[in-house]
């Protein structure tokens, strides 16, 4: 898909205030200090999954695999302890289909410089490890698809101060080819080891059956403020200015909605600053028509219409 607001007409974003940037929800948005935590994932084999997070993208096992019957993995970055990612093996699970389940679409690490992106870049090009690679202005990507056909993508964010907004204050986008050559460069000699410190979970992507009803969750029940709307058949939802930590899409429109037989995306979370903020969005979720479910540890879950389900907690960090 080709996609660019390069030639629009643009302004700093450093030049506009946060009120000036993208379309808030009704009420209280979203606090600007809320992030995406870990994110579960079910897979048809364990070893062959951690093989790839591992091997390949240079995940850190925090722990397992557990030797019951579900057995499951958490990784994270060095210097962390906080799970950035959860893998539970479900044996016999279908690979995602080519054209896509509605549900996960992809799920994002972000990685500190542009230096470790391409350095995760030369590491997988010489495993013979097929790479997409794209320049969305405000973030360069990389994406890699896992052994169940789940998508990943891995970005450096360009500085907030490169970024630009048009007169709207919608942040410029684009699906532009990545500028590789300068990428490598900025790797320099160093091999890659690993994810690095500071690595962290940017965004997650879901296909979606509506764009209108994801709205109703994600917009005005958990507060995100949109701050890419131009696309007819994309929206995406960030806290605090930043360009995204939700987007969804309806490129998949039609597929069915993936299934506890299917390698899909088990649940993410939002992490909340506080128990008043986090007591907020359930109740927000509730008012948009969506149940939320407390848990005895103080956290809540809820799910949108294609079974996507996201954990409210308190952030710990």
């Amino acid at each position: 898909m080709a996609f660019s607001m390069r030639n629009d007409p643009a302004f700093a974003y450093s030049s506009r205030g946060a009120a000036q940037i993208g379309r808030p929800p009704a009420g209280l948005p979203a606090p600007a200090t809320a992030r995406i935590g870990t994110v579960t994932l079910q897979v048809a084999d364990l070893a062959r999954s951690l093989a790839f997070y591992q091997g390949v993208i240079g995940f850190r096992l925090l722990a397992g695999p557990a030797v019951e019957a579900l057995r499951q993995a958490t990784l994270g970055a060095p210097g962390s302890e906080q799970p950035l990612l959860v893998l539970v093996e479900k044996p016999g699970v279908r690979p995602v289909p080519r054209r896509g389940l509605l549900g996960l679409y992809h799920h994002a690490v972000l990685l500190p410089t542009r230096a470790d992106l391409g350095r995760l870049l030369r590491h997988a090009r010489a495993l013979g490890i097929h790479v997409g690679a794209s320049d969305h202005l405000y973030s360069e990507a990389l994406y890699l698809v896992d052994p169940d056909g789940i998508t990943l993508e891995v970005h450096r964010d360009r500085p907030r101060s490169e970024w630009r907004v048009n007169a709207a204050g919608e942040i410029l986008s684009a699906i532009e080819p990545l500028q590789e050559a300068q990428v490598l460069a900025a790797a320099g000699p160093e091999a890659w080891t690993g994810l690095p410190a500071g690595t962290t979970i940017g965004h997650v992507h879901f296909y979606v059956g509506d764009l209108a009803r994801a709205q109703a969750f994600y917009h005005a029940g958990l507060g995100l403020t949109q701050t890419l709307w131009s696309l007819p058949t994309a929206s995406f939802l960030g806290a605090g200015g930043y360009h995204h930590h939700v987007a969804v899409n309806t490129w998949a429109a039609g597929a069915p909605v993936a299934t506890p037989a299917d390698a899909r995306l088990l649940s993410w979370e939002w992490r909340l600053p506080d128990t008043a903020s986090l007591a907020a969005t359930a109740e927000r979720l509730r008012q948009a028509g969506f149940s939320v479910s407390p848990a005895a540890d103080g956290s809540a879950r809820a799910t949108d219409p294609w079974d996507i389900s996201v954990r409210l907690l308190v952030d710990a960090a």
